[in-house]
């Protein structure tokens, strides 16, 4: 009954948080996010407390069922352990030792590493992070070429049910990081049930500590035990020594998968108060290492470079932003890089597709969290959703009057890349497609009108960088804010002043 309760319960979670991060067509409304809320790294880095302590009061009462039954990434590995159990009918898990000294390290160092705000750690080993990613760069570019092809095919029969849409790759790098994850993970999953839970994932072993001291266990009985074996080799946990009739608590995540395999009824989940049991790379691959990371350091600086000298030979100007700018609500690229663990729930849900995960645009601490970029569209004027979706306050939620007046970036214009400049050709589509008119048109000559820049009433929204047409270098680009500021109150169509409340940051 126990196994039953947890599985269902489970597959609903699993169903829906993976589901939240598929759907394109805002199926489900965007109060799902709360169960991106609920995960552990997510409520720590934002300090949301009454979810922690729920957490840690529901593992110091039943143990682990937050790696059981709340956390995508561990009902991830059961599903792999499943299907790997059904194609080999007679496959067994059997008892090992924990790895302590490996637990724990991985633990210090992710803590260190986040206590410095080198966040790029806690992000690659939050199994909530590490499953977004997975969903958002792996599995949803496929989830949206079957829409496409289910499109293709209603089409033909005139039903409309589908509508085509962008199943390009975000990008290359968190690709691979997430296949990576994936194939990692699955791999482990597959071979050795939860190993990565109980060797790897610093959630693990921090609520492996707690749960040490739960109030309810599986208990064995020591009379009715006759050292069958038979629950060690259901334990995907691999922390059931029948021979020592001992369990290691640390380490069970509360499957159940062992209470209706034992043949002598001597497997209990209930109250206990103290049951028995508790229990250097080489010189020349740390120079390839260190060759990788510091040629991934440089190589956009690099680029930077040969983008100018490209530029400067055609008569243009590099229209290469100097500084990536943040989502809106973030408050500071400091703040944001402390507080974010690249879920990449809000690169999943953003509408305009503006939001896609960093490379070295942040550095080597904030590879994978998201940067916003304008070569697919223009961050809506009265769009709020990333800070609503966020669960880590690395996004804090925006009113809309907040969000019209928060300054992400400024625009800059390079008048030599303008057709108008270099063409003799009028325009004005960056003016067109400004909100707050922080670019608007001025007399050139030959009866020709050319952008002038207002950068105090600019938000930084991207609609004249995106629109403009002026290749292969724009002459309208955003700069972003290292520092997110107010900008100043614009006046609409109508001479009237927009007002906003006060910023909560």
């Amino acid at each position: 009954m126990l196994r039953k309760a947890r599985i269902l319960l489970s597959v609903v979670f699993f169903g829906l948080i993976t589901f939240y991060f598929l759907d394109f067509a805002e199926i489900l409304p965007n109060g799902f996010h709360r169960l991106a809320h609920i995960q552990f790294i997510p409520a720590l880095v934002s300090l949301s407390f009454i979810t922690l302590v729920v957490l840690m009061l529901v593992t110091l009462l039943f143990g682990r069922i937050y790696c059981s039954t709340i956390c995508p990434m561990g009902i991830f590995q059961d599903i792999i352990t499943w299907i790997s159990r059904k194609t080999a009918k007679k496959k067994r898990f059997r008892y090992s030792p924990a790895k302590n000294i490996l637990r724990w390290g991985i633990l210090s160092v992710t803590v260190v590493a986040f206590l410095f705000n080198f966040t790029v750690v806690l992000g690659l080993l939050d199994p909530y992070s590490a499953f977004g990613r997975m969903v958002v760069n792996v599995f949803k570019p496929v989830y949206m070429l079957g829409n496409n092809l289910l499109e293709t095919v209603f089409s033909k029969f005139d039903n409309y049910t589908f509508y085509q849409v962008d199943a390009s790759l975000l990008s290359i790098s968190s690709f691979v990081i997430g296949l990576v994850t994936f194939l990692l993970i699955g791999f482990l999953a597959w071979k050795y049930g939860r190993t990565w839970c109980n060797t790897i994932c610093p959630v693990g072993t921090l609520l492996g500590f707690f749960s040490r001291f739960s109030l309810f266990k599986i208990r064995i009985d020591e009379e009715k035990c006759n050292h069958c074996g038979l629950c060690a080799t259901k334990c995907k946990a691999s922390c059931i020594n029948s021979k020592e009739q001992a369990i290691d608590y640390s380490r069970c995540v509360d499957c159940f998968d062992c209470l209706g395999t034992c043949n002598q009824n001597a497997l209990r989940y209930t109250i206990s108060f103290g049951a028995k049991g508790q229990t250097a790379a080489d010189a020349s691959k740390r120079r390839f290492l260190v060759a990788g990371l510091t040629t991934a350091a440089v190589a956009p600086k690099v680029m930077a470079q040969a983008q100018n000298v490209v530029a400067a030979a055609s008569g243009m100007k590099s229209d290469k932003r100097t500084t990536p700018i943040i989502p809106p609500g973030s408050v500071s690229q400091e703040h944001f890089q402390a507080h974010c663990t690249s879920c990449h729930l809000c690169v999943s849900k953003c509408p305009s597709h503006v939001l896609k995960p960093a490379f070295m645009e942040y550095g080597l601490g904030g590879m994978m969290q998201p940067t916003v970029y304008f070569e697919k569209g223009f961050c809506n004027f009265d769009c709020t959703v990333c800070g609503n979706v966020c669960p880590n306050g690395a996004i804090l939620p925006l009113t809309k009057e907040q969000k019209h007046l928060t300054q992400m970036g400024k625009v800059v214009f390079i008048e030599e890349n303008c057709i108008v400049y270099r063409d003799g050709t009028s325009c004005g589509a960056c003016s067109e497609h400004c909100p707050t008119q922080a670019l608007s048109m001025i007399p050139f000559k030959d009866g020709l009108t050319i952008p002038h820049v207002d950068t105090d009433i600019c938000v930084g929204c991207g609609g004249c960088e995106y629109i403009c047409p002026a290749r292969p270098f724009r002459a309208v680009y955003i700069e972003g804010n290292a520092v997110q500021q107010e900008a100043k109150p614009f006046i609409d169509n109508h001479q009237e002043e927009v007002q906003v409340d006060d910023f909560g940051f």
